[in-house]
């Protein structure tokens, strides 16, 4: 259970399911607005990015839009398909999909997000 509270982490409250990572290229104390609302894991979303399958495309990696759930290619592949979801939608963050990965980004605010540990 994440906790949604502000006040500082004691020994009984459970720490966020996302928080921002440190980036040492960026002043201290940058934040996301909506990293409390994000889901601790997304599920199964659809594994494939739609629009690149419509195309004949391939992609590198899969995002995963925690407004909506639309699924797009990331910005290494040739449709950038999960960052023209957000220009065309607004939505701010994205889940990587990647096995290997546990991050997501938030556009608008422009930070790396990890889960909380």
């Amino acid at each position: 259970m994440a906790s949604t509270r502000s006040e500082p982490h004691g020994q009984n409250q459970p720490l966020p399911a996302w928080v921002v990572a440190a980036d040492g290229g960026r002043p201290e104390g940058r934040a996301c607005a909506h990293a409390k609302d994000l889901p601790a894991d997304p599920g199964t979303p659809l594994q494939v990015c739609g629009q690149c399958r419509t195309r004949g495309w391939t992609w590198t990696r899969l995002r995963w839009c925690s407004t909506c759930g639309h699924v797009g290619c990331c910005d290494s592949s040739p449709g950038r398909h999960a960052y023209d979801h957000h220009a065309r939608t607004g939505h701010p963050v994205v889940l990587s999909l990647a096995p290997d990965e546990a991050w997501a980004w938030c556009y608008t605010d422009e930070v790396f997000l990890l889960r909380g540990r």
